[in-house]
């Protein structure tokens, strides 16, 4: 089985290496692909971890993880990166994410802001 990201390679082989290590996750879309994977497992832990600490939301963790858990995950298409090299020290991805809501398709259209600190990339937020 393929990886939650859309990756060919198989989860234990591709987003689970950097729900363990968050080192692991090289570059920024490595990284926007791991926060995916950890949507669909509701991973609030990973998603609060890979969340830079300037704009993390601690106070929302149980409120994400309860609405990644009722939202059926279907795939998710980067569209473009900027930088977010593993030799960059900031980067940008841009996605849509999609799931089934109330018998709906809703995606998540976002470019997202990565930048690298204490040698790991972490998500900013929205790029402006």
């Amino acid at each position: 089985m393929t990886c939650y990201c859309g990756n060919l390679k198989t989860y234990a082989k591709c987003c689970e290496k950097a729900h363990k290590n968050i080192d692991e996750a090289l570059t920024a879309e490595q990284l926007m692909r791991s926060r995916y994977s950890a949507f669909v497992l509701a991973n609030g832990d990973y998603l609060m971890q890979s969340h830079h600490p300037s704009t993390r939301p601690i106070k929302e963790k149980k409120s994400i993880v309860e609405w990644a858990k009722s939202v059926q995950w279907i795939k998710l298409d980067v569209l473009e990166t900027s930088k977010g090299k593993p030799e960059d020290t900031e980067g940008t991805v841009t996605f849509n994410a999609y799931f089934y809501e109330h018998g709906n398709v809703s995606i998540i259209h976002e470019k997202s802001a990565f930048i690298k600190e204490n040698n790991h990339w972490t998500y900013l937020g929205l790029s402006k």
